[in-house]
């Protein structure tokens, strides 16, 4: 019996000294690459003839949604020749989706109203 207590008393000494580096160490900082994690799927949103946000900074390999939540219908278009992306016209609540697979800049535009502009930055 006594071995066991023996062992008792050697483990919770043990788990106590543990924690207690642990306490002054303070909280754990983790950092993700990015370059580990699946690129996100992200919005931007029609209204109010803009794109909102105008600018939007992706990694490689990420979906970019445009959702129409205007009155009035609205396109999607890359100012690039040839062009690397073109929806049809999106009616109220309709969506657009892009995946972004290389680096670059990519200013786009609504063409029924040219003044609507917006930029994906891929990096």
């Amino acid at each position: 019996m006594r071995v066991r207590r023996g062992v008792f008393v050697s483990s919770f000494w043990t788990a106590a000294v543990l924690a207690g580096v642990l306490l002054l160490a303070g909280p754990l900082n983790v950092t993700v690459n990015a370059q580990q994690t699946a690129p996100a799927a992200l919005a931007v949103k029609i209204d109010n003839f803009s794109f909102s946000p105008a600018t939007l900074t992706v990694p490689v390999g990420t979906t970019v949604t445009w959702t129409n939540q205007d009155d009035i219908p609205h396109t999607v278009v890359s100012t690039d020749d040839p062009r690397a992306f073109r929806s049809k016209v999106l009616d109220t609540d309709e969506k657009f989706s892009y995946t972004f697979t290389k680096a670059g800049t990519f200013a786009y535009f609504c063409s029924v109203h040219p003044k609507m502009t917006g930029t994906v930055l891929v990096k």
